[in-house]
């Protein structure tokens, strides 16, 4: 067992936190959880979920650069800003959050409001508000 924390910043361990997402996508009752449950896919250089977590409508065809550069860089943390909706009982919200990377020695950030709705029943990333 690894008693590592997550990577999404809960004071949880990954085992008891995203890892039970990122076996089951319907365990993200809320927008946030999915966005924290791809946060940890990113610094877990975990495509398959990334590709699975994704809604079909905006969906890249394949995650495999993305998993390629995930690995390249060194995750530090993610902040969330603040999410609107998103609920357990609702089917669309957003979040605002950064991610922190370290990338050829330079630290760096992913700032993005995305917005998220359920497809099949449980929570997917749709797209990034400008």
């Amino acid at each position: 067992m690894n008693n590592q924390l997550c990577p999404c910043g809960n004071s949880k361990t990954y085992e008891n936190c995203c890892e039970i997402i990122h076996q089951d996508i319907s365990k993200a009752s809320t927008a946030e959880e999915l966005m924290r449950s791809r946060y940890s896919a990113f610094a877990k250089a975990n495509g398959d979920y990334l590709y699975l977590s994704h809604h079909s409508s905006t969906r890249p065809n394949s995650y495999k650069k993305t998993e390629k550069w995930a690995k390249s860089v060194q995750w530090i943390k993610l902040e969330i800003q603040k999410s609107t909706k998103g609920t357990q009982n609702e089917n669309e919200g957003t979040v605002e959050f950064t991610a922190y990377f370290m990338e050829n020695g330079k630290i760096d950030t992913i700032q993005e409001h995305s917005t998220f709705e359920k497809e099949s029943g449980h929570w997917v990333y749709l797209d990034r508000l400008n």
